[in-house]
């Protein structure tokens, strides 16, 4: 199964792909969020059809409670947004996948520049492991 992995954010929309077998994940570049969940919707969902995905997993935004905040409705909301367009959506926690993306490019030869640049990317690739490892 190929999958498109999501990481909402205001300014950006983090993207990575997956192949469930093996189950490797690669970066895409991010998008520009555009601000309105229809609209970045629409931006995800037109990269779901270039990428050939058959599902895609869009991270929520768990508290550390366990409960779902403000910004999980609105992961939510983006998930029915993307249901509406034909996809098959799963939702799966994301919490601290941005510090894991930035742990885990700490070591390399890059400016902040480039760090920030990739790291959307690598927190939507961290979103599409957890979802591996939930399936496994």
């Amino acid at each position: 199964m190929r999958l498109l992995g999501v990481d909402l954010g205001t300014k950006r929309i983090g993207l990575a792909i997956g192949e469930s077998s093996p189950q490797v994940v690669s970066p895409r570049p991010a998008l520009t969020a555009r601000g309105k969940l229809t609209l970045d919707a629409e931006q995800v969902a037109a990269k779901a059809k270039v990428e050939e995905v058959d599902a895609i997993v869009v991270g929520l935004p768990v508290e550390l409670d366990g409960t779902e905040g403000r910004m999980a409705k609105v992961m939510r909301q983006f998930g029915t947004n993307l249901e509406a367009l034909g996809y098959k959506v799963h939702m799966i926690d994301e919490s601290f996948t941005s510090v894991e993306a930035t742990d885990a490019m700490a070591g390399l030869d890059m400016t902040e520049a480039e760090r920030r640049k990739r790291r959307d990317g690598e927190a939507a690739c961290r979103i599409l492991e957890r979802f591996f490892r939930g399936q496994s």
